[in-house]
């Protein structure tokens, strides 16, 4: 008598998926339907769970258990090889160890003094630039880009001629890959320099200035003028990339979707909530939010055992059919838009979540009310795509109008 062979474990998958940013990788509804806990193997050749329904998601986001320390801690699987010191990992929580966390909140609060008119004044320069210059142009290097890298300069209180001295960086400094890159470190050094010179200049003025005049405060003997820096150039990294990231793909969608673009191009007062819409519907996270298991944990019909890698998805989650009726349908008017992840969730919310929102509206105001007629240059299908980082970005955006 024979036995029959053991079923065989599905095969392993490899993630991401697609860096294609106007459509969804067809594997997301596969997953979320089938498995919504299933084995991957990351960029760095290791394997991890990944969490493709909303539930799930957001049980792995609230569970303290589930660490974003420790997935830079030695030897654990990794999603991608580090590309800033280990110890940054974990900014938010260096910055609240260190008693920063109320000056950094503070200046990302959008009800800043001067911040939104700032913003408003500077979309429009950038679109007087545009009308200048002409048709055709790259929207994301041409307004995305130097919008969100003026607005941290503005909030760090540094000059905006810094910008492109720590524009430079990011495209390393974001990458997904398998192995360390010698460049990173090169760049992250440089920038701590730099932002450390500037904690010495008497033009220096916001949030730098603020964490500068700290160092006359014997309460605040413990903390060195490379942490000082360190919260500088994080901040400027993780927010640049983020909001111009976000802006670029809201403007993808837009100009891939005619009927949301002339949406909230005829009803600017919808903008708002169509930015909450279009932070739902969005693919700029381009790989998932990544946890360490600190215990075996039960997700779903799946146990994660301790020290195994968990990765969120953050686009399964937010197409669920389960939590969002008709997920692929943009709807200003739906109720629980804001019930996302594209923020993250538990102790490592975002805490830029205003600035962001008030970022990408403004923008959106702007551009939609000077250039009602903003359309893509070229076919959607010829867009390219960069490969192998945080976050899905079109290498350059051609708009006509």
């Amino acid at each position: 008598m024979t036995t029959a062979p053991a079923p065989s474990a599905p095969p392993l998958l490899g993630f991401p998926f697609s860096w294609d940013g106007t459509r969804v990788p067809a594997e997301v509804e596969e997953l979320r339907t089938t498995t919504p806990v299933r084995r991957v193997r990351t960029i760095a050749g290791d394997e991890a769970w990944l969490v493709s329904s909303y539930e799930l998601c957001a049980q792995v986001l609230k569970d303290d258990r589930f660490s974003l320390k420790d997935t830079s801690a030695p030897g654990v699987p990794r999603q991608y090889a580090l590309t800033i010191p280990p110890e940054v990992v974990n900014n938010m929580g260096n910055i609240t160890g260190a008693g920063l966390r109320r000056a950094v909140l503070k200046a990302l609060n959008p009800k800043s003094p001067g911040l939104l008119e700032w913003l408003r004044t500077e979309a429009h320069r950038l679109v007087d630039r545009l009308l200048a210059d002409g048709p055709t142009a790259d929207l994301r290097g041409a307004f995305c880009e130097p919008y969100s890298a003026g607005m941290h300069c503005h909030i760090l209180g540094i000059p905006q001629t810094e910008a492109p001295a720590f524009l430079r960086s990011l495209d390393i400094a974001f990458m997904n890959a398998p192995c360390p890159i010698a460049g990173a470190r090169i760049n992250w050094d440089r920038d701590i320099t730099r932002m450390t010179a500037l904690l010495d200049d008497p033009a220096t003025v916001g949030l730098m200035g603020e964490l500068a005049a700290l160092r006359d405060d014997p309460d605040y003997a413990h903390v060195t003028d490379e942490m000082l820096a360190t919260v500088g150039v994080t901040l400027f990294g993780a927010g640049v990339i983020s909001t111009s990231g976000f802006l670029a793909m809201a403007l993808v969608y837009l100009l891939t979707h005619p009927v949301a673009r002339d949406l909230l191009r005829d009803r600017p007062d919808l903008i708002g909530p169509g930015v909450e819409e279009l932070l739902r519907v969005n693919l700029s996270i381009g790989d998932a939010l990544p946890r360490l298991a600190l215990d075996d944990i039960r997700l779903g019909d799946t146990v994660v055992k301790k020290g195994e890698l968990v990765l969120v998805l953050v686009e399964g989650a937010n197409l669920d059919p389960a939590k969002f009726r008709d997920p692929h349908r943009f709807d200003v008017h739906r109720d629980n838009t804001a019930d996302h992840l594209s923020f993250g969730g538990g102790a490592h919310y975002c805490p830029a979540t205003a600035l962001g929102r008030a970022h990408a509206r403004i923008a959106l105001e702007v551009l939609l009310t000077r250039l009602p007629d903003l359309a893509l240059a070229v076919p959607p299908g010829q867009l390219v795509w960069r490969t192998g980082f945080m976050k899905r970005i079109p290498e350059r955006l051609p708009v006509t109008w």
